[in-house]
């Protein structure tokens, strides 16, 4: 089986998937959007991926995303990883949605790569970021403690460069997930009531993302599903 056969094999069970969880919590497909998660893999999987009907891709390192994003101008590609404040520049360049803001210091450094990218012509929008929620307090994890949450949307919200499009999370390890997505849903509803235009949920991944469309994610991330497992190498 060649290359593009097999990553065809995988984005179509996991699009039958998709459909199948939506049609399960009543909602519709076009309401999720599957983002393919294509860290560790070269960039002509993603060529591939953009032949069978994908335009956006999730990526969790900087350099490796920003050569990807620079041989392949027309894919977008979205920062899901921590982000490094001396590379929140490079960043906001390319990225067409970061995930992870989760501190008012990296909101800020996000803030003055975009407006130097808009300034540069590198970019022609503002960078649309979501809020990544702690849900276990853990910073090694990444995220913002629910107590910092509406002091880090003030600063998004007031940044010019950036948007406010909606949450990110990941359920702890040791957590139930089914009480996690529901949490993290709740916040969401929250913030969408003071900030309509955040309408992004991103929660669930390739073992999870039926629940998380049960409980109201509108943005599935999945990797092994369609990708298989990482390769041995990885890039630098």
């Amino acid at each position: 089986m060649s290359r593009r056969e097999e990553l065809a094999a995988g984005l179509a069970a996991t699009r039958a998937r998709l459909d199948t969880a939506c049609r399960d919590a009543g909602r519709a497909p076009a309401e999720v959007t599957l983002l393919p998660v294509t860290k560790f893999f070269p960039a002509s999987d993603v060529a591939l991926l953009q032949e069978l009907g994908c335009t956006d891709f999730g990526e969790n390192r900087e350099q490796e995303a920003a050569a990807k994003a620079a041989e392949l101008s027309d894919a977008r590609f979205h920062m899901l990883g921590h982000i490094q404040r001396n590379k929140a520049k490079s960043v906001a360049r390319w990225a067409a949605m970061v995930h992870s803001v989760d501190s008012i210091r990296l909101t800020d450094a996000l803030e003055r790569g975009a407006a130097a990218a808009l300034d540069q012509g590198d970019r022609s929008a503002p960078l649309d970021v979501l809020v990544q929620i702690s849900l276990d307090g853990d910073p090694a994890r990444g995220g913002v403690p629910r107590a910092d949450l509406e002091a880090l949307v003030t600063a998004i919200a007031a940044a010019p460069s950036l948007r406010l499009r909606g949450v990110m999370g990941v359920p702890p390890l040791e957590a139930d997930p089914e009480r996690a997505f529901d949490e993290l849903a709740g916040l969401w509803r929250g913030l969408r009531a003071d900030h309509p235009a955040a309408d992004v949920f991103s929660a669930g991944m390739s073992g999870d993302l039926e629940l998380a469309v049960k409980l109201g994610s509108t943005c599935v991330r999945v990797g092994t599903a369609i990708l298989g497992q990482r390769p041995l190498i990885s890039h630098p």
